[in-house]
């Protein structure tokens, strides 16, 4: 079954499809779209009734897609497709670079790197303002979650154009005070007798730990948040070894490095935006002031 090109879609409902589909339920669908459950809700039970299937089983861990629901989401990406291209075709018209520029980025590359870049950027291009989106989780550059994105996974979309401009040199940290209290661990193994801060849903530790010979598994973390502010301030207040980029480390005397010898892997940095968005001027133009700008090492 496809979609019946007799019935007269309403776009919002396929918006909301879609939405659930990738986000997998109700409220993070609803956050993503800036919409609310109960509307969302509207407009999928709607989809719904106009094509005569169900297009989600209601769990209590969120929405579970049919087999039908995967049937219909090329069709509906399709049209997703041709909307947004519509929709750019529209507003790179405009030649100006005066507007509103969406850039999406790390909690930590938006705390540490860019707040000192976007105020020589204001001074460079003073006509464009931003909307700075801090998150963990990858925005859709396709359906303009963000006009760009700072990422530290490359892209594969082939509609995207991705640019590897700088890296994160990571390193094992922590305050005077646990070391005073707990001592400095002189080799690797010695961190699973040591309170180490870890991350809660991302994985890089673990299985930067594995790659290094000490593997450590969420269990072997006191403390675990995906919030970087809290996981710097944490460590900070000497409750542990936390892993984070020497730039940030060096702005607090009191953190010391441990473990020198650890050859962790930088992260990268990508610079990232929808290949039709490259001609728009005033987007283009924040692109390549990060692109000059963001240092190779930070």
């Amino acid at each position: 079954m496809g979609l019946d090109s007799n019935l007269d879609f309403d776009w919002r409902l396929v918006r909301a499809f879609l939405a659930a589909l990738d986000h997998g339920s109700l409220l993070a669908a609803s956050r993503a779209l800036g919409s609310s459950q109960p509307t969302l809700g509207r407009h999928i039970a709607e989809l719904e009734t106009q094509l005569g299937v169900v297009l989600f089983e209601r769990t209590g861990r969120g929405l579970r897609p049919t087999a039908m629901a995967a049937r219909l989401a090329e069709s509906a990406r399709a049209m997703e497709s041709g909307a947004v291209s519509l929709s750019r075709s529209v507003s790179g018209a405009n030649a100006t670079t005066a507007g509103t520029v969406r850039i999406s980025a790390s909690q930590a590359t938006a705390r540490q790197m860019l707040p000192a870049l976007l105020v020589r950027m204001r001074q460079e291009l003073p006509e464009i303002q931003v909307e700075l989106v801090s998150t963990n989780e990858v925005s859709n550059l396709l359906r303009r979650e963000a006009d760009i994105a700072i990422r530290m996974t490359q892209p594969t979309t082939a509609t995207v154009v991705a640019r590897r401009i700088g890296r994160f040199a990571l390193g094992a940290f922590a305050h005077v005070d646990y070391l005073r209290r707990r001592g400095t661990p002189r080799q690797t193994a010695e961190l699973l007798r040591h309170d180490v801060l870890g991350y809660d849903r991302i994985d890089t530790i673990v299985r930067m730990s594995a790659q290094l010979g000490t593997p450590l598994q969420r269990e072997d973390f006191c403390f675990r948040t995906d919030d970087m502010g809290a996981y710097w301030e944490a460590l900070r207040q000497g409750m542990g070894i936390g892993f984070v980029s020497e730039s940030l480390a060096r702005t607090d005397s009191q953190v010391q490095r441990v473990l020198p010898q650890l050859k962790i892997p930088s992260l990268p940095v990508w610079l990232a935006v929808h290949r039709e968005i490259r001609t728009d001027r005033r987007i283009r133009a924040v692109y390549d002031f990060l692109a000059r700008n963001i240092p190779a090492s930070i």
